[in-house]
C-alpha cells in the first residue's frame, strides 16, 4: 500500500491472483449474491437505472460494511484490463473520491491486480489529519478486500458461478 505525496491521497495495493485476467476482471466486477460472497467490503450493492451490467455512465448503488453509501459512475469500463469509477454522491466528509482497478497479465501465469482509490476530504482544514486517517482505513478495507478477492479467485464453486 502507498500514498502520494501530492494533494490528493491515494491509497494502492497488488495481489498476484491464479486466474487469468479476463476472469479476474470479471470477478472483480460482480454484483448480487456472488458478490456478497467474497466481498468483505460490500454490505448491499447494485446497478443503478435499469443497467444489467458495467459500462460506462452506469451508476451503481453501494453499502458498505461501514454502514455508508455511495452512489459511483464507471468512467471507464476496459475489460480485461482496467475499471475505473468515481463518487456521485457519498458521504459528506469526502469532497471526491474516485477508484480503478487493473488486471494484467502476471509473470508465470495468473493475473497482476492493482486496485487504487483516491480521494480529498472536506472541510480542507481537517485534510492534514483526516488524509492520514484516511488512507489508514481505506487502506485497511483494501488490504482486507483484495486478499477475499485473493481467496475467490482460488474458490472453485466461485469461479464456477462466475462461468454460469
Amino acid at each position: 500500500m502507498s500514498r502520494d505525496t501530492g494533494a490528493v491521497p491515494r491509497v494502492e495495493s497488488t495481489v498476484v491472483v491464479a486466474l487469468p485476467p479476463p476472469a479476474a476482471f470479471a470477478l472483480s466486477q460482480t454484483y448480487g449474491e456472488l458478490r456478497y460472497r467474497w466481498d468483505p467490503f460490500v454490505r448491499e450493492q447494485r446497478l443503478l437505472d435499469g443497467a444489467t451490467a458495467a459500462a460506462k455512465g452506469v451508476r451503481t448503488w453501494t453499502k458498505s460494511r461501514h454502514h455508508l453509501t455511495m452512489v459511483s459512475e464507471y468512467v471507464t469500463v476496459r475489460p480485461p484490463t482496467h475499471v475505473g469509477m468515481r463518487m456521485v454522491k457519498g458521504p459528506w466528509f469526502f469532497k471526491s473520491f474516485s477508484g480503478g482497478w487493473n488486471f494484467s497479465p502476471a509473470e508465470g501465469g495468473g493475473t497482476e491486480a492493482t486496485w487504487r482509490y483516491n480521494f480529498t476530504i472536506r472541510p480542507r482544514a481537517l485534510a492534514p489529519l483526516a488524509d492520514r486517517v484516511g488512507v489508514w482505513l481505506l487502506g485497511r478495507d483494501m488490504e482486507r478486500r483484495l486478499a477475499a478477492f485473493a481467496r475467490a479467485c482460488e474458490d472453485q464453486d466461485i469461479v464456477a458461478a462466475l462461468a454460469s
